[in-house]
């Protein structure tokens, strides 16, 4: 089932998508989280400069 699985998200659209992660300081306790976003290929530098 796995292998089924993996490869029906390589074929068509799915490779258009990235996974962003992206280092926030946190304004309260000033400790570093990460944020996570699955953005459009095209977007992904306009994501990046927020």
């Amino acid at each position: 089932m796995a292998k089924k699985a993996v490869a029906s998200l390589q074929k068509g659209e799915g490779r258009s998508y990235a996974k962003v992660i992206k280092m926030v300081k946190s304004p309260k306790t000033g400790a570093y989280c990460f944020d996570e976003k699955i953005v459009h290929n095209d977007d992904v530098k306009a994501h990046l400069a927020k």
